[in-house]
């Protein structure tokens, strides 16, 4: 089946410690004394009900190591690091005592009264304690009338002679004599059993019966007159002459449940040297009532006729695990019981009409993981009462066959198609098949009755736009899950594929390369209760995008930044780990929201983290805090005066704000006349120096008339007495006739500063162009920022980069933007002068950010 939603329906596990963390503890009921080193019995409470005292040094129990303990009613000693003595009556101080486990701990000596006093002893655990056949055959079990179950697997027993006093011990139900070296059971040696009932009775993993020829006729029956709800005699390499063997001898003997798994029987594959079971094989188990037979982990290659006839009341087949290639005609003949066969895990290539004759009551029938690729039509048909066909992990390309039955599981197959398909179920498991079209889910959701469909880890990417939504009303559980939704969706194609799925209450949508969700897809999953997004690439989740009755989300790893709050309040249980949240104020609201939430949050706090900023890499979202975010409760927290205060200032403040940004060319014109008035005597002019111009101002020609008005009639002195500066322009300076670039390199060389009036007509001349480069020129050789750039118009920072020489200009100087606002003109031609009658200090500034300060908003 697919994944399941780890945070689906509430069920939250809350697992605790049992005794505590501390390995040596006591809590008034329960002494935890593991791995404390003790080598001997430590003083105990007479309150202690469970007293676990494994993983120690104690090498000796005697009578008087307890203390009287009414209440003790367990006591684990098993796996002391030292041998272990037991002596006589060691628990006769524990009256109560119902379990007793000494598993794992080498008994180096167990006196034949060591239990004696354990009345109440219910089970009794002596696995691998190094125990021989002794303890069975010198009544070391005598009066413990009630025990039920005794453990004595893992030991050195090698015969199975059972002292007279296992006849008194009627409250026996379970035996374990597992993993041991018995290699012969017969009738004498388990006399004294006669007559009991046994739930559980094991003689697994003990070469039974194949090490010794065996006279079956003195043998006889170990089992005669028990009663065995389940006999396990697996792990004993029995061939199909020793099983017909055993089950001959057991003849009569009531037997639940036989378990025969990790046998010898069967050719397997590609040898002949060791038969199949046959007819015979199981004949003498038509008296015992099997009603479970587990033959699995073995070696059958055939299944051969009448192979099971005799097993009338068989109700569970185990065949897994085999090598079966084929099956004969009739080889499930007989089996009018069997209501679950499970042949998993075989080498089946092909299936055919007859192979499943014989099982009129089948409703389960298991064949995962063999080889299949061919099933005939009729196969399964005939079989009345079948609800469960499990063909998961096999070679299917067509599924013509499929009957009308509940449920189908055909994950793991080579299923490309669906078409022409007849299904009635109401669980279909399609996972991991080659389904790409999303007109086969269109189709599926046509089913009246399907109420769970699951088709994880197909390749669902394409979409045609003419199929129909769906309205069925029956389905409850859709798994889409690794599938490549997101391929049909962007194509504007297939939003409508949940519409009419009114009823569906879990939704799997997780790791879909999804980075939107079609606006509405969800519209009709009003009774929507969990939806897995995670693993997808979600950025953000748009308002009213998700369920309004949605209780369980599970969004992890994806990327969303900042995501609302509000989207969240209807949840009961949300998984939002492993994102990528951008931990600035507009998050504040959802830490917020965290912190106060009642929404059950899946995750430790440090798998909700931030990305970004860099300083914030990796800290928990639980904290980080928002103090400074939220304006109001800042204010809140201010004194009254200091309100006041902030007020008067922040109203004065503004009002010369105001009055600065709105009549700021009035007030420069005043500042200008004040200053001139304060210091007429100490008027600012030009140096003389070793340059015949102040700047050289390179502009298009194109632009001449709005440089003139603009700037040169306010700067030259040529155009009006009170300017300051010896400017040089092409249509005055220009010696006619001479080279341009000649005229070029006088004008840059012989000027203090060069300014290039950047427009849109100076991007397009060449001659501009050349111009900006001399001067550039200049400045590396001169190690002066003698170039002043100025940008007219409105060209934006994408158009300037686009010259290779401007480009390096702007990435490395200043430069100036003529003023948008006429009212800033004033200030400007101030702050032009102040640049062109600026000294050099013979280095380069290492600057690259634009001249805001004299660039003018309107």
């Amino acid at each position: 089946m697919a994944d399941h939603l780890d945070l689906l329906l509430g069920v939250v596990l809350v697992a605790g410690p049992v005794f505590g963390t501390s390995p040596c503890s006591f809590d008034g009921v329960i002494a935890l004394f593991r791995f404390c080193n003790f080598t001997q019995i430590p003083p105990i409470p007479n309150s202690t009900e469970t007293l676990l005292l494994s993983f120690n040094y104690i090498t000796t129990v005697t009578a008087t190591s307890f203390p009287f303990l009414q209440q003790l009613q367990l006591l684990e000693l098993g796996t002391q690091y030292t041998p272990l003595t037991i002596g006589k009556e060691a628990f006769r101080n524990l009256p109560n005592l119902k379990i007793l486990d000494l598993g794992k701990s080498h008994v180096d000596f167990l006196h034949p009264d060591a239990f004696q006093g354990l009345s109440r002893l219910f089970e009794l655990r002596l696995f691998a304690c190094g125990l021989s056949d002794v303890v069975l055959r010198d009544g070391y079990f005598r009066n413990l009338s009630a025990l039920t179950r005794l453990d004595l697997s893992m030991n050195k027993i090698s015969s199975l002679s059972l002292h007279s006093s296992f006849q008194e011990l009627n409250s026996l139900q379970s035996i374990d004599f597992s993993f041991n070296q018995i290699l012969t059971v017969c009738e004498d040696e388990l006399k004294p059993l006669q007559g009991k009932v046994f739930s559980w009775f094991s003689l697994k993993a003990n070469n039974l019966y194949i090490r010794v020829l065996v006279d079956w006729e003195k043998c006889m029956n170990p089992f005669r007159s028990m009663q065995l709800d389940t006999l396990d005699v697996s792990g004993n390499g029995w061939t199909a002459i020793i099983t017909e063997n055993f089950c001959n001898a057991i003849w009569g003997s009531k037997v639940s449940s036989l378990i025969l798994d990790h046998h010898t029987m069967g050719s397997g594959f590609g040898f002949q040297n060791i038969k199949d079971p046959d007819e015979n094989t199981f004949a003498g188990l038509a008296q015992s009532s099997v009603a479970r037979l587990d033959l699995s982990h073995g070696f059958i290659f055939s299944l051969k006729s009448l192979v099971f006839q005799k097993l009338k009341n068989l109700k569970v087949l185990n065949l897994s695990y085999n090598k079966i290639n084929t099956i004969a005609v009739n080889a499930f003949y007989g089996l009018d019981s069997l209501q679950i066969l499970n042949v998993s895990y075989n080498l089946l290539g092909e299936l055919y009409n007859s192979n499943f004759y014989g099982l009129p009551g089948v409703v389960y029938i298991d064949l995962r993981m063999n080889h299949i690729g061919i099933i005939q039509r009729e196969t399964f048909t005939f079989l009345a009462k079948l609800q469960t066909l499990d063909l998961r992990d096999n070679a299917l390309n067509s599924i013509d066959f499929i009957p009308s039955i509940p449920t189908i599981f055909l994950g793991g197959n080579k299923l490309v198609t669906l078409a022409n398909i007849g299904f009635t179920a109401n669980f279909i498991q399609l996972a991991e098949n080659k389904l790409e079209n999303l007109a086969e889910l269109y189709f599926l959701l046509q089913i009246p009755d399907l109420q769970i469909l699951i088709l994880n880890q197909n390749r669902l990417s394409s979409c045609k736009p003419q199929n129909l939504p769906s309205r069925n009303l029956s389905l409850q559980q859709l798994y889409l899950g690794e599938n490549m939704l997101q391929l049909a969706w962007e194509t504007g194609s297939c939003w409508d594929i949940f519409k009419g799925l009114f009823n569906l209450q879990v939704l799997y949508l997780n790791n879909n390369y999804l980075n939107f969700l079609p606006p509405g897809v969800f519209s009709d999953l009003i009774a929507l209760r969990g939806l897995s997004l995670h693993s997808n690439r979600l950025t953000i989740l748009s308002p009213n995008s998700l369920p309004a009755n949605l209780e369980v989300l599970d969004i992890s790893r994806n990327q969303l930044l900042s995501p609302d709050p509000g989207l969240f309040t209807s949840l009961r249980f949300l998984d939002i780990t492993h994102n990528k949240f951008i931990c600035e104020c507009e998050l504040s609201a959802f830490v917020h929201w965290l912190n106060q939430t009642n929404v059950t949050i899946h995750g430790s706090p440090t798998e909700i983290y931030c990305m970004y900023p860099d300083s914030f890499v990796g800290v928990s979202l639980y904290n980080v805090s928002t103090v400074g975010c939220d304006i109001e409760e800042v204010l809140k927290n201010l004194r009254f005066s200091l309100f006041l205060l902030f007020t008067v200032t922040l109203i004065l403040f503004l009002m010369t704000i105001l009055i600065l940004t709105k009549f700021r060319g009035v007030c420069f014109s005043c500042y200008n006349t004040v200053w001139r008035l304060v210091f007429k005597d100490q008027a600012q002019g030009t140096e003389s120096d070793m340059y015949k111009y102040d700047a050289y101002f390179c502009f298009s020609s194109k632009d001449f008339e709005w440089v003139q008005n603009a700037l040169l009639k306010h700067l030259d002195t040529q155009y009006c007495d009170q300017n300051r500066f010896n400017l040089c322009f092409e249509e005055r300076d220009f010696v006619p006739g001479e080279n341009h670039i000649t005229n070029i390199q006088a004008a840059v060389w012989s000027s203090r500063k060069t300014v290039c009036l950047v427009s849109r007509h100076f991007l397009r001349d060449g001659w501009c162009l050349e111009a900006f480069s001399y001067a550039q020129s200049k400045c590396l050789s001169d190690l002066n920022s003698v170039l002043i750039m100025v940008v007219v118009g409105s060209l934006s920072q994408y158009q300037l980069m686009k010259h290779k020489s401007i480009r390096g200009f702007v990435q490395k100087q200043q430069y100036l933007r003529w003023p948008e606002d006429l009212q800033d003109v004033g200030w400007f031609l101030d702050k032009l002068s102040q640049h062109i009658l600026k000294k050099e200090r013979g280095q380069k500034e290492d600057g690259h950010i634009p001249l805001q300060t004299i660039t003018t908003i309107s």
